[in-house]
This record gives structure tokens, C-alpha cells and sequence, in this order.
């Protein structure tokens, strides 16, 4: 049992660095062919495609886990069934009103953006969020069975076919980078749903039951995630359209060149995320408390230890990684990847902050934690930005970085303490 839980756990864990690492290098790729520029304006138009889709989703793919496995622990099957029509039909509704505002907002990009050229890869990045449609659904059906394993393969599938289109894309210019995103999109999303449906079937048969009692509670869960998944979602979308609005295409070039750091720890974390959020909330259900903390511990130390290594040596080398990876003409970008390898860091050390909300039904922890490092964020992206461009945005994101990492430490004590086992000496 042991050995097989590893193999799984390995191949989630290659499943989803090989994907991480295909996206980040269809990005370093394209920011080679495109130059500052023009990579500024491919991020404008992917990140105003990702702004306006998290505003108009809903993310039911975390009810879709988190009453999923209440259902089958509890063989509710005909609950689950109807859980998961509904959430689909949500989802559809979502991803087609953001793909209208998309396309009613691409002639005023422009202007909005203090650039040229960008109305038509606007209107191609409208296509985004429908192509999007099927993969989070269909992923929540996979972490359902357990087989994390399987979602990290296709996860590495669909980074695969989009690395491919875009860099392909990228040869050609910004609107057939746009355009080559969107078709792998949405050659990834059809292979997911294939391999999500015929999981799905494995569940026994029966008709569609109403949720019923459970209804209100879902609703208020499927409120709180969504909003809480949008706030955390934001300071990532909005970043570059912030800077792009107070400087220009140029800065907003060496500022997604200077995520890379975070990028790439953020990615780092990726199988953790997964593995902790499919065990936790499994335990958390069996009312296991104490193993999740236990792990969180684990994980946190395990994950300092590693940057009190890393961060020193890649602070040292970035000037060189810049110029080795970006090209020469991403040099400016030095200072501000310095300062996102730090705000990066924290982040690597606490990432089981996106998985533990799901994990214990408590989606408004990202609400309120995430909503205090958005609140300081945008205003001094706004106000560092116009004055230091990528360098002024990127110490922002390390402030609100220290500022949220400070309300989650407050909010896991509180929560620890909520629910700690009685002491026997006072019992």
C-alpha cells in the first residue's frame, strides 16, 4: 500500500513539474522571440482574458471536492450526480458572460492600456474562458476517485499542447500567440473531459437526487469559494493590467519576466497543493483533525528549510539568469526578480494556504486573509509603479506577501485552537 501511494505521489509530482515547467518555458520562449515589448502586450491581453474570467466565474470545482467526497463517503449517489450537473451548468454560464465582456471590451483595450495594437488579440483571448470550461470540473471528478496521479497527467497534457501553441504563435507576433494558446487550451480541456467522464461512470448508477438540506449550505460554500478563488486569483490577474495602466508596455514586459522567481516556486508547490488537498480534506471529513495539522507542520518546516538554501544562491545568480534566459534586453528586470524571489519565497513556505480553506469548509479564510493583501496591494502597485515601473510593482507584492503571511498565522492559530483535542488533565 505504501509503495503504491509513493508511485502515485512521484507521479504527481512529475506530472505536474513537467507541466509547470512547459508553461514557464513556452514563456521564456516567447518573451525571446517577442521582445519587452511585445511580451508586454501578449501579458495584457492573457491577463485581461484571466481578469474578467475570474470575475464572471464561479469556482465550483472546490464544492464539487469538498461535497464530493462527503457523498461518496456517505454513497449519496445521486446527490453527487446532481452536484456535479449543476456545477457544470454554473461553470458554462461563467465562462460565456466573460467571454462577452471579453469581446465588448477589446476595441477600448488600447486606451485602457496606454498601448496599440491590442483589440485583436483581445478579441481572441475571449475564447479563453470557454476553451477553460471543462478543465477544473473535470480535474475535481479525478482528485474525486483519488487518483491525483491521473489529474497531474493530463494536467502535464494540457500545459503540453498550450507551450506548443504559443511558442509556435509566438514566431508570427502577439495575435498568433494569442490564437495558438487557445487552440491547445482547448485540445487539453477535450482530453481532460474525456478521461473525467469515463472515471465518472466508475460511481455507481442513480437518478439525479435533489440536495435538498444541503442546498443552502453548498450555495453559501460555492459564494464564499468563489469570492475567496477571486481575491486570491486577483492579485495575479490584475498585477500587470495595474501596471500597464500607470506606465507601459515595456515595464509590463520586465514585470512578468521578474515573476519567474514566484512563478517557479508557486509551481514548486504544485504537487504538495494537490496531494494536501485530496488527503485533508479526506481526513478532515473523518474528523482526523490532528493529522492535518501534523502535516501542515511538516510541510512548513520542510519548505523553510529549503529556502534558507535556495534564496541566497538564486539572489546571487539572478543578473546572470536574467540575461541567460530572458536575453541581454530583459537586464532592467534584475532588481525587480530579486525582489519577487523573496515575496516568492513566503509564498513557498505557506502554500497549503490554498488547499486548507477547501480542506476544513472554511473558504472565508481566503476571503478575509487574502482580501487584507489585496487591499494593500493594488494601491501600492498604483503608487510604486507609476514611480519605479516593474521594480516599484514587484517590492508591492513583497509587502502584501509579508502583510497576508502575518493574517494566516493569526487565522491557523485560531483555527488550531478551534479545533485542538481536549486536554485529559482538564477533562
Amino acid at each position: 500500500m505504501q509503495t503504491r501511494l509513493l508511485w502515485r505521489r512521484t507521479v504527481t509530482a512529475l506530472g505536474l513539474y513537467g507541466g509547470f515547467g512547459l508553461g514557464l518555458l513556452a514563456s521564456v520562449l516567447a518573451a525571446r522571440q517577442l521582445g519587452p515589448t511585445s511580451f508586454g502586450k501578449l501579458t495584457l491581453a492573457i491577463f485581461g482574458a484571466g481578469f474578467v474570467q475570474l470575475v464572471f466565474d464561479l469556482t465550483v470545482e472546490e464544492v464539487m471536492i469538498k461535497y464530493g467526497f462527503r457523498y461518496t463517503t456517505e454513497e449519496r449517489w445521486g446527490r453527487l450526480r446532481h452536484l456535479y450537473r449543476q456545477a457544470m451548468f454554473f461553470k458554462i454560464l461563467g465562462a460565456v458572460v466573460a467571454a462577452v465582456v471579453l469581446a465588448l471590451l477589446a476595441p477600448f483595450a488600447d486606451e485602457l492600456f496606454n498601448s496599440s495594437g491590442l483589440t485583436v488579440p483581445f478579441l481572441i483571448a475571449a475564447l479563453l474562458p470557454v476553451t477553460y470550461i471543462p478543465e477544473a470540473p473535470a480535474g475535481a471528478a479525478l482528485v474525486l476517485t483519488g487518483r491525483y496521479d491521473r489529474r497531474a497527467h493530463y494536467n502535464f497534457l494540457t500545459a503540453l499542447l498550450r507551450a506548443i501553441g504559443l511558442i509556435v504563435g509566438a514566431r508570427y507576433g502577439v495575435t498568433e500567440a494569442v490564437l495558438g494558446l487557445v487552440v491547445g487550451q482547448l485540445a487539453g480541456s477535450i482530453a481532460v473531459s474525456r478521461a473525467a467522464i469515463t472515471v465518472f461512470h466508475q460511481f455507481p448508477a442513480a437518478a439525479p437526487e435533489p440536495l435538498a438540506e444541503d442546498r443552502p449550505e453548498i450555495v453559501q460554500f460555492v459564494i464564499r469559494s468563489s469570492i475567496g478563488s477571486g481575491v486570491v486569483s486577483l492579485r495575479t490577474a490584475v498585477l500587470p493590467l495595474l501596471l500597464g495602466g500607470v506606465s507601459n508596455d515595456t515595464q509590463v514586459g520586465y514585470f512578468k519576466a521578474a515573476q519567474a522567481p514566484m512563478t517557479g516556486l508557486a509551481g514548486a508547490t504544485a504537487p504538495a497543493r494537490l496531494i494536501l488537498i485530496t488527503e485533508q480534506t479526506s481526513d478532515w471529513e473523518r474528523g482526523r483533525h490532528d493529522r492535518v495539522f501534523a502535516s501542515l507542520r511538516r510541510y512548513s518546516i520542510g519548505a523553510l528549510g529549503v529556502m534558507l538554501v535556495a534564496v541566497p544562491l538564486f539572489y546571487w545568480l539572478m543578473p546572470d539568469l536574467i540575461r541567460l534566459v530572458f536575453k541581454p534586453a530583459f537586464a532592467p528586470a534584475t532588481d525587480a526578480a530579486r525582489v519577487m524571489l523573496f515575496a516568492g519565497a513566503i509564498s513557498f513556505v505557506i502554500a497549503w494556504t490554498k488547499s486548507l480553506p477547501v480542506s476544513v469548509g472554511k473558504p472565508e479564510l481566503r476571503i478575509i486573509t487574502h482580501g487584507i493583501e489585496t487591499a494593500v496591494l493594488i494601491p501600492l502597485v498604483l503608487w510604486f509603479g507609476w514611480e519605479w515601473g516593474a521594480t516599484g510593482a514587484a517590492v508591492a507584492v513583497l509587502i502584501s506577501t509579508v502583510v497576508f503571511a502575518v493574517a494566516w498565522a493569526v487565522a491557523l492559530l485560531r483555527l488550531h485552537q478551534a479545533h485542538a483535542p481536549p486536554d485529559p488533565v482538564l477533562s
